[in-house]
């Protein structure tokens, strides 16, 4: 038997013991938990699964759904501190220009706050022509009332009623019968139709939501959402909404898919009705929920942006978008500025987004991995030269770069958080944010000397590099040292007397000594070691490029020389707007760094 774990960080913890299960394979040693798993029932015992011919995974999504996003209601119910009319307007305001048209804007029988928010819009000419505004509310007749007085002078209302259909709430919260339940929603159904009656001219469309709908029983649930059909007088141009939630997150979406795909089938004129999901986030499988929904024939999606809500929250609208999007379907709502929609949500709600959240969030287009630095640094490299061959502009071209799913420039993000530095990062991360911010090519055997400088420094400071502190290393290991060092060349020409016959002339201050040397050589650096030979320095030049860094004849040119002096082989850099001035420094500064 294995001890108990009782250390002093983790006192109440025990590592698991008893027996290998007879039927576990001899490389998976897990022993059993004690926490008190029974406790729990699994989904096929807790209600009715009865689709066993589904078609659904053989279907695939290939147009957006109807998204509606419901932040003013479950989103605020949610928060800890429920928004106020101001950032209700402001959220609001966001949800219409990215492109929403049905927005479930409050309560308004639950809270003041949410009644005036309500009859702000009425008043202020905030709704497009095209947008739906949703409110939500119980099977009670005063809250009913209250409902339908907050929508007065709203030109197009979707009336949301709900109640809890699922066994458990039935006898725990309502304390009544199946039959029971029916007759409250039908009761509560017929009281709504009546009152949009008494506003005539006023377009009002109803929406039903068995609420815990993936926990109650199938037949149930259709008897309850067929009465409903008829009742309202459902038509395909006046449908009526079931939305069908998964309240509480119970089992594997393909579960819920099955109950959808059930729902979708049998549903009484279906032609009249708009299938709707709400998956929630209890299991962590909000979006699959919602997404295998729609591959089973839901039309329609509640959520919120970023997914806040209740518990683990609603679906989150942004990733299940911005999912059919990386697959080539027009989402059609607006993410092509992320940060915008994020900084409003996060100053409505008052909440951070995590930043490994999906599409969002700060890092997810980040890499730090100096393998993966390296293979987005050729697929941006591979892109930009295929998109020149086919004549697309970069921002237009087909996408496919490892590791980023889509183009950060779609939603509104730059490059510049694509590749960061740190202690875990590679020299083609390194390379490529050079290339990007300062123009520099390096030479790929070079790539491996400067990593390990910038190794040097993450490892000691545990920190991140900007690109503006990869620069300044590179900086001061290359290029100042061809002017700071053991050996300063204070003054010096270069001249061509004959063809193919360079000479250099200079002053070289070496360990604090004047010397003036001449070399010769078949160019200007040959000539260069043959006048540093006169000083008891061996330079062979092993290898050596030079390219601009830009356009135009100001601009910076930058050299790079490998060279083994007196058997030490060191890179060195130079920069200047003269490509030989720039090329001697390089060999100088290499020179430096051997004798260093």
């Amino acid at each position: 038997m294995a001890p108990s774990f009782q250390s002093a960080a983790f006192p109440t913890l025990r590592t698991p013991n008893g027996d290998i299960p007879a039927d576990a394979p001899h490389w998976n040693p897990q022993r059993p938990s004690a926490m008190p798993h029974h406790r729990y029932q699994p989904a096929h015992q807790r209600v009715a699964l009865p689709l066993t011919d589904r078609t659904w995974p053989s279907h695939r999504l290939e147009r957006a759904p109807l998204w509606v996003p419901v932040d003013l209601r479950d989103g605020n119910q949610a928060l800890a501190e429920p928004m106020d009319t101001g950032r209700k307007r402001r959220m609001f305001d966001l949800l219409v220009t990215m492109g929403f048209k049905e927005i479930e804007v409050g309560y308004p029988s639950a809270s003041q706050t949410d009644f005036d928010f309500v009859r702000h819009l009425a008043h202020s000419g905030a709704v497009p022509d095209d947008v739906t505004v949703s409110v939500f509310t119980a099977a009670r007749q005063d809250l009913i009332d209250r409902t339908i007085a907050s929508v007065e002078g709203l030109p197009r209302t979707l009336v949301h009623l709900y109640t809890a259909t699922a066994p458990t709430w039935r006898d725990v919260v309502l304390g009544r019968s199946r039959v029971e339940v029916h007759e409250l929603i039908r009761d509560a159904a017929a009281y709504l139709m009546r009152r949009a009656e008494e506003r005539p001219g006023a377009d009002i469309r109803f929406e039903f939501s068995p609420e815990v709908f993936n926990l109650t029983e199938p037949d149930f649930v259709l008897e309850v959402c067929n009465s409903l059909t008829e009742l309202w007088e459902a038509s395909p141009d006046r449908p009526v909404v079931h939305n069908l939630p998964a309240t509480v997150e119970i089992a594997t979406p393909n579960v819920y898919a099955d109950q959808i795909e059930y729902m979708n089938r049998h549903l009484a004129r279906r032609e009249s009705v708009i299938l709707s999901v709400h998956p929630h986030n209890d299991r962590g499988t909000g979006v699959a929920c919602a997404e295998l929904a729609v591959l089973a024939g839901a039309q329609r999606v509640e959520g919120c942006l970023f997914g806040n809500g209740e518990r683990t929250g609603n679906v989150d609208l942004v990733t299940l978008a911005l999912n059919l999007y990386a697959q080539g379907v027009n989402p059609m709502i607006d993410f092509s500025d992320i940060d915008a929609v994020r900084e409003a949500v996060e100053y409505c709600n008052r909440l951070p987004v995590h930043p490994r959240h999906p599409y969002g969030g700060d890092l997810v287009h980040t890499a730090f991995s100096g393998t993966h630095q390296d293979a987005i640094a050729k697929g941006m490299a591979h892109h930009a030269k295929q998109a020149a061959e086919t004549g697309h502009p970069v921002e237009e071209a087909p996408w496919a770069v490892p590791y980023l799913p889509v183009d950060p420039g779609d939603i509104g993000r730059t490059y510049e958080e694509v590749i960061r530095i740190n202690s875990q990062s590679g020299k083609g991360g390194i390379a490529h944010l050079l290339h990007t911010h300062r123009g520099l090519d390096l030479p790929q055997s070079m790539r491996p000397d400067f990593s390990r400088a910038v190794q040097r420094v993450t490892d000691a400071t545990g920190q991140e590099l900007s690109h503006q502190d990869l620069w300044d290393l590179f900086r001061t290991t290359y290029i100042t040292s061809a002017l700071d060092g053991p050996v300063a060349l204070t003054s010096w020409s270069a001249t061509e007397p004959l063809p193919g016959e360079h000479r250099f002339t200079c002053t070289l201050h070496v360990s604090g000594q004047e010397h003036t040397c001449q070399g010769t050589g078949n160019g200007p650096l040959s000539a260069l070691a043959d006048a540093l030979r006169s000083v008891g320095i061996t330079v062979d030049i092993l290898g050596y490029t030079e390219h601009s860094t830009g356009t135009g004849p100001g601009s910076p040119a930058v050299a790079y020389a490998e060279c083994r002096v007196n058997e030490v082989t060191c890179w060195g850099a130079g920069r200047d707007t003269s490509v030989l001035t720039a090329s001697v420094h390089a060999v100088m500064s290499a020179v430096n760094r051997s004798l260093e």
